[in-house]
């Protein structure tokens, strides 16, 4: 395996967090939840840290949690559905990782967040709403690495898919 690290992004509720944890251990890479490490740098839920100190403190430690975990080696990290629009990340990411779009219907997204009350931005926000962050998230999602269409798939076939684009990137590193 290339020691460089495999960022997964995608919207909020794509499942970054879980398919991440089981493609880390099927690699034996690291896994990182960049919403997970700031929750704990701050002892706090991300949902508290918007509501308690808005959304720009939040980008910012974003911003530097992000840097700070994209400098480490062979890991998998998952990324906040909106920090891959952060061109200091994005650059970092470019730099040194493999970038993973787990790509999902727009109504499929809608219907995961609805099940889900820990997203800070989606709290607020009508179905509509979030088909237009979705709209302006898509255009820097395009820049990844690689696209995974997640449609109709389970876990599983999901990393399945992510494993053998990273065996490709591999082998075409190695002639």
């Amino acid at each position: 395996m290339f020691k460089k690290n495999i960022v997964l992004i995608g919207m909020m509720a794509a499942g970054k967090t879980t398919i991440g944890f089981k493609l880390a251990k099927e690699l034996k890479y690291d896994f990182f939840d960049i919403d997970a490490e700031i929750e704990k740098s701050e002892n706090k839920r991300i949902v508290d840290i918007f509501q308690d100190d808005g959304e720009k403190y939040f980008r910012n430690l974003e911003e530097k949690m992000s840097l700070i975990f994209l400098e480490k080696t062979r890991c998998i990290i998952s990324i906040g559905g909106g920090a891959f629009l952060n061109e200091k990340i994005r650059k970092k990411i470019t730099s040194n990782s493999l970038s993973i779009w787990l790509n999902w219907k727009i109504k499929t997204i809608l219907d995961r967040v609805k099940k889900n009350k820990r997203r800070p931005l989606a709290l607020n926000l009508s179905s509509k709403d979030i088909a237009e962050l979705y709209k302006k998230r898509v255009k820097f999602y395009k820049m990844s690495d690689f696209r995974v269409n997640c449609e109709n798939k389970n876990k599983n076939e999901i990393i399945k898919k992510i494993s053998k684009l990273i065996q490709n990137e591999n082998n075409k590193h190695k002639n």
